[in-house]
């Protein structure tokens, strides 16, 4: 058996398909170093909660300048995501990003998960797990 294809949301459904968007849309964004386009695939009023023990971020503007350092600080990004699983407006899955540091050119991978909550069509909430590392190269 194999593995699906990063990104690929097996068994289709509409709501998994346009979950499976929102997150190429994010991860464009990511890969690209435009925050803009990271909070856009979020409801105006969206939440993002970075990591658990960081503070709420409300509303696309607060999403955006938390993302501000990205073309800063991240070159080279490549974001990935696996299979989508969905139950209703929720839905998760699990990423994988990694990057060149800009100053010291050292490679990144950040792997974790992301669980999504939405509303028309947004995501009106995103809870980040993840965690960095050296990136084997």
């Amino acid at each position: 058996m194999t593995s699906p294809e990063v990104g690929h949301v097996p068994g289709g459904g509409a709501e998994r398909g346009q979950y499976a968007q929102l997150i190429e849309e994010f991860g464009r964004g990511w890969e690209r170093g435009t925050p803009d386009a990271m909070a856009q695939v979020f409801s105006p009023n969206g939440v993002l909660l970075p990591s658990p023990f960081d503070d709420r971020l409300e509303g696309r503007a607060a999403i955006a300048r938390y993302w501000l350092d990205v073309p800063l600080e991240q070159a080279e990004v490549s974001f990935r995501f696996g299979e989508i699983l969905a139950a209703g407006p929720w839905f998760a899955t699990e990423f994988k990003c990694t990057f060149r540091r800009v100053r010291t050119g050292e490679w990144m991978e950040i792997a974790g998960a992301l669980f999504c909550e939405t509303t028309d069509g947004k995501i009106s909430e995103m809870r980040m797990y993840w965690h960095r590392s050296p990136a084997p190269r």
